[in-house]
């Protein structure tokens, strides 16, 4: 039996952030100190997972209201992007790299969440190739290191999951999403639009596309914000918009559900919304950005 800890590179480090953890944590820093605590401590947040330069300052006003004196447990839900997947994925790996120091994974809970039979394990390649949750990664780092020995993670990749599949898993995460110690991260961009995504919806009573854009997301956001799966549901099957977490956000709701019938009373607000570029014609392409924060009064 080899004792070999099994790592997870950091493997988008050098294209989609910086590999240099000087460099990473004054980045992280400066978009950081823009930004105010106003939902502090969050339970949940929602955020991007764009290269830096494009949805780092947008991250932040989620990060920015993670209490790290409370957080024990960082559960990353992000989606698959290139591997079909019906269930949600484990990682086979014990530690996540990243340019600032590494994570560790909670094995306690990873045993736990596959005794449910509900997971499959991902590949190391597969865990490797997503971007998802590593971008994730140093955002977490940063928002913890005042406590960084303290605490550990557990990152799911979420699968493109029925409706009735995103109930099960917000069920069953719910429980933890109930104990003021964990924080969920759910990893999610918003709109895709233009012909390299085959989404090229557009309201001409909006304005200029990128208007069209931002109402069209902003619609959506104030549904999340209801804390109504269903709604939520609804809003996608009309628009068909291209948000790419809709399932581990669709988790999210499901779990925050299932606690308000035992009359928790919680709340869900969005920070900031950001496009990678203002999409005026046709040939033009964008993705939208944004960042809320979930609290448990």
């Amino acid at each position: 039996m080899s004792n070999r800890v099994v790592c997870r590179e950091a493997s988008h480090a050098g294209s989609w952030y910086t590999a240099s953890g000087s460099q990473l944590n004054t980045q992280l820093e400066g978009w950081l100190s823009q930004v105010q605590t106003t939902k502090r401590p969050a339970r949940a947040i929602i955020t991007p997972h764009a290269g830096y330069t494009y949805c780092g300052a947008c991250a932040a006003f989620a990060y920015k209201q993670v209490d790290p004196s409370i957080t024990r447990r960082v559960f990353i839900l992000g989606p698959s992007h290139h591997v079909p997947l019906s269930r949600c994925a484990l990682s086979p790996a014990e530690v996540y790299r990243t340019p600032l120091y590494d994570l560790r994974i909670d094995q306690k809970v990873y045993a736990d969440l596959w005794k449910t039979g509900m997971f499959e394990r991902m590949t190391l390649q597969t865990d490797e190739e997503e971007h998802s949750i590593e971008m994730q990664l140093p955002y977490t780092a940063k928002a913890m290191e005042s406590h960084k020995d303290d605490f550990a993670i557990v990152p799911i990749l979420v699968g493109a999951l029925s409706e009735s599949k995103e109930q099960d898993y917000g069920k069953l995460l719910s429980k933890y999403l109930a104990d003021p110690s964990n924080l969920f991260v759910i990893s999610s961009d918003f709109c895709h639009w233009g012909q390299r995504f085959r989404y090229t919806y557009y309201d001409d009573a909006q304005g200029e596309i990128y208007s069209s854009i931002e109402h069209l997301d902003k619609l959506g956001m104030s549904i999340i914000e209801q804390l109504e799966p269903i709604s939520f549901s609804n809003y996608l099957k009309k628009y068909r918009n291209t948000i790419c977490g809709r399932h581990p956000i669709g988790v999210l709701l499901n779990a925050v559900e299932e606690l308000k019938k035992n009359g928790i009373d919680m709340n869900f607000s969005f920070l900031n919304y950001a496009q990678s570029s203002q999409c005026r014609n046709w040939q033009d392409s964008s993705v939208s950005y944004a960042a809320g924060a979930l609290i448990v009064h």
